[in-house]
């Protein structure tokens, strides 16, 4: 009964680290979008750098980094959550919000590091006599 219940509190905590990253990618986007929006002269540059910049994040992201990212190599997932997060960590002090930039690291880390294997791939399913017909 006991060990159920470990079980159990690890999978709630790995869930909640789990959501924290989500929101910290969401977060991302958002501050690329934000920076997009400020940044450039026209209005025309402004739209398309507050669309396109996180629009080509969430494309990197999905194919590198997402839990069942298209291209399923560790070392380009790593690389993408620096470049993406870096990125937007950046655009966030470029615009004036270090506290922000500053909050969206330490969540994307937290995050990251403390969902453990949630964010990896799925665990493949036992074979029993019920599944194999």
């Amino acid at each position: 009964m006991l060990a159920v219940r470990e079980d159990v509190m690890t999978q709630a905590w790995q869930w909640a680290w789990a959501g924290v990253a989500f929101v910290a990618e969401l977060g991302a986007l958002a501050a690329l979008g934000y920076w997009g929006a400020v940044t450039g002269g026209t209005s025309a540059v402004r739209w398309a750098l507050a669309l396109g910049v996180p629009l080509a994040a969430a494309v990197l992201w999905g194919l590198f980094a997402a839990p069942r990212a298209a291209v399923g190599v560790p070392a380009l997932a790593l690389v993408t959550q620096v470049v993406v997060f870096g990125a937007a960590a950046a655009a966030l002090l470029a615009t004036g919000h270090p506290r922000l930039a500053v909050v969206l690291t330490v969540a994307a880390l937290l995050g990251t590091v403390l969902s453990g294997p949630l964010t990896g791939p799925a665990p493949a399913a036992p074979v029993t006599a019920a599944t194999a017909r």
